[in-house]
């Protein structure tokens, strides 16, 4: 499978018509049409290359399939024998003017151009086993659900089962982590095994909770007085524990309380990451006439 861009070998635009593209192909086979270079090497080559794009480029699927992937993931997804599976190769030189040999390919199943060149055929008579496609999924879950773990039942497309797959998902798994499942992908071709599926994980953004690797950091609200004279408060938790949590006498706002072994578990290991809690002080919109006599003889002590 040539490397080259399909569109820069026929020299058309992106955007030929189908027109543009047969015109094009007509062109270039009547250069190096090996009838007309006998025992050319290089017009051999360039021949097949011509003929293997325009097998992909006049074939409005395979086209749309190119257009998506580009040339190389293109050429990693498709062999030479999906490329001109089912193009009547014959056909088309006669269409072209040139003698076809040989009956009407409906299947790749050898080398397409060994009518061409002196009988010249594939060492391997018998189709290659080929590896069936690997399938990227994205699956998006909550900060709970990556904290205890949890099961989903998943239908994804393109993955060649028709069936819904219970994917396990292990507590303290991250964004971006990947989960994979073999043999589950693209089916294979001619006794190639099954590709893979591999599932990138995202977890949701928390209203409460952000998340630093296996710790967890919680913004905590205290009125002035609590950050002053210090108090308990009761901080609720991941795991849905109400954790009572002492606020130091004096505490500044942004000040940082360690909750040890409140984080999240450690993804495939032992023990939990901390919770740090992060303090705010509430100033309030408005007061009472009681509060602000109160304040404004705070303010007389100098606070």
């Amino acid at each position: 499978m040539s490397n080259e861009d399909y569109y820069t070998i026929l020299g058309v635009d992106r955007k030929a018509s189908a027109e543009e593209i047969k015109k094009a192909y007509r062109k270039k086979a009547l250069l190096y049409h090996p009838d007309r270079n006998p025992g050319d090497k290089e017009a051999e080559t360039r021949f097949k290359k011509i003929s293997e794009a325009y097998a992909v480029l006049s074939d409005p699927k395979k086209r749309s399939e190119y257009d998506t992937y580009g040339s190389q993931a293109f050429g990693r997804r498709f062999s030479q024998e999906d490329i001109f599976r089912n193009f009547d190769f014959q056909s088309i030189l006669r269409e072209f003017g040139f003698g076809g040999r040989g009956g009407r390919r409906t299947a790749f199943r050898d080398d397409p151009f060994a009518d061409l060149f002196g009988g010249f055929r594939q060492e391997q008579h018998s189709p290659r086993p080929r590896r069936g496609n690997d399938v990227d999924y994205n699956l998006d879950i909550t900060l709970e659900e990556a904290f205890t773990g949890t099961e989903k039942k998943l239908s994804i497309p393109s993955s060649g089962h028709g069936e819904k797959l219970l994917v396990k998902v292990s507590p303290g798994i991250s964004t971006g982590q990947r989960l994979r499942l073999p043999g589950r992908g693209g089916a294979g071709t001619y006794g190639g095994s099954a590709g893979d599926i591999y599932i990138t994980i995202r977890v949701l953004p928390h209203e409460r909770f952000g998340r630093h690797g296996d710790d967890l950091t919680i913004q905590q609200t205290v009125t002035y007085s609590q950050a002053v004279l210090g108090a308990a408060i009761d901080v609720p938790t991941i795991d849905g524990v109400v954790k009572r949590v002492k606020i130091p006498p004096g505490s500044q706002p942004h000040t940082k309380i360690r909750m040890k072994g409140f984080g999240m578990p450690r993804f495939r290991g032992n023990g939990r990451g901390n919770a740090y809690l992060y303090l705010t002080i509430k100033v309030p919109k408005s007061i009472t006439d009681m509060q602000e006599r109160l304040i404004k003889k705070l303010a007389e002590e100098g606070l």
